[in-house]
């Protein structure tokens, strides 16, 4: 008996070593849950298209497609795990991770200039130190709510010094346009509804302070799971090059799903680029960027180490082979 357990343990051990005893495979996975969003294009051609349902079919895996009205949408779903994959801004997901939210950036599915801070052109705001005791409509947790800090601490101002109220990006338009509020951390497309259908005025912009629209996965799924995550991209990788072949398929996708007219999906489409989806250093420049200047407004505490939260945010593993 003793010589056989002996045998058992190294069989065991052996096992172990080769990770095949306790490594979840494929198999063990019925679904995968992915967010799609109006802020990712790629994402609606990707549910559209059903390219990934097709490369997992063979593995019985189903899909399971959940809206997100914004990154804090997309990472509380994360966070709480009600999906697996998430679409967010490159900053958003840094602040998600510093604060616990255990994720991962493996993909970049736009580089966007998707906010800008907007006012009706009756308000006489033309800079940003004219929000000073202005109400501002934002989404806290989002790249419009830190792309309006940034633009506050440029002008040296905080936020203390604007009256922010936190509504979520459509209703942030809708209060801007009722009179409820000054101002508005914008969000494409309702952004561009707001400059085409109202006028409206985009009265600060800085396209290199968007930090990316990346995608994120939860980081306990992306360990157990990797080929799946190899699988995911190479999905999303047929939707881009399908979106750049197809641009009128990617704006009536966006029609579709936005009940919002062409000229304002073409507004939106212009200023968002596909042509970049690996993740690395460029990602990450932007990023820390950002996670520097909301440290210096005391966003994020002083004994964060923001570069070493942006090499943990970034995983460049699953970069693809960039389709043409």
């Amino acid at each position: 008996m003793l010589a056989r357990r002996t045998v058992l343990s190294a069989l065991t051990g052996a096992l172990a070593l080769l990770g095949l005893t306790t490594a979840p495979q494929a198999a063990d996975v019925k679904e995968i849950r992915l967010d799609w969003a109006t802020y990712n294009p790629v994402s609606l051609v990707l549910k559209d298209k059903g390219f990934l349902e097709e490369a997992l079919k063979d593995k019985g895996i189903k899909v399971r497609w959940v809206q997100s009205l914004g990154s804090n949408k997309a990472l509380e779903f994360l966070n709480g795990g009600a999906i697996d994959f998430g679409s967010s801004a490159g900053a958003a997901a840094l602040l998600a991770r510093i604060n616990g939210n255990p994720i991962k950036v493996v993909y970049a599915y736009s580089q966007p200039e998707w906010t800008a801070l907007v006012t009706r052109k009756d308000t006489g705001i033309a800079s940003v130190a004219d929000l000073k005791g202005k109400r501002v409509a934002v989404t806290r947790g989002t790249d419009p709510h830190i792309f309006l800090i940034r633009a506050l601490q440029g002008a040296g101002l905080t936020e203390k010094d604007a009256k922010l109220v936190l509504l979520q990006h459509p209703d942030g338009r809708t209060a801007l346009d009722r009179g409820d509020v000054d101002a508005w951390a914008g969000l494409d497309p309702m952004m561009a509804a707001a400059e085409i259908e109202n006028d409206d005025v985009l009265f600060f912009r800085d396209p290199a302070a968007n930090t990316w629209g990346v995608l994120d996965v939860r980081e306990a799924f992306a360990k157990e799971h990797p080929d799946l995550v190899k699988t995911v991209i190479a999905a999303y990788e047929q939707a881009r090059a399908y979106s750049r072949a197809n641009p009128e398929a990617l704006k009536a996708a966006l029609v579709s799903a936005t009940k919002l007219p062409d000229p304002v999906i073409a507004r939106q489409l212009e200023r968002t680029d596909l042509t970049k989806p690996a993740v690395g250093p460029t990602q990450a420049d932007a990023i820390r960027a950002a996670g520097i200047a909301l440290q210096q407004a005391g966003v994020i505490p002083a004994t964060t180490d923001v570069a070493a939260a942006v090499d943990g945010l970034i995983d460049t593993q699953f970069n693809p082979t960039p389709a043409p």
